[in-house]
């Protein structure tokens, strides 16, 4: 193998693993949201991605009426049942 080819399979290889190691990085993303969201944490980051994209016009909450909002959507509504 001749130098050149050496130094463009090494480039190849280093492309793939970055390739790679950012579809781990995104994988890891989506299963820390998806925990996230078992257990009733919600997304600030995806509500102001929402909010600009689709409310511009609108200022987002802060994240303390954020949490507090779906905290009292998730756990608020519930009418005298125990579970």
């Amino acid at each position: 193998m001749s130098l050149l080819g050496g130094l463009l399979e090494g480039q190849r290889a280093g492309a793939l693993a970055r390739g790679l190691g950012q579809e781990v990085g995104q994988a890891g993303r989506y299963l820390a949201q998806s925990f996230r969201l078992m257990v009733g944490v919600p997304d600030y980051g995806t509500y102001l991605k929402h909010m600009a994209a689709t409310h511009p016009d609108q200022a987002p909450m802060s994240y303390e009426d954020f949490f507090r909002e779906r905290q009292q959507a998730r756990y608020g509504a519930r009418t005298g049942r125990c579970c």
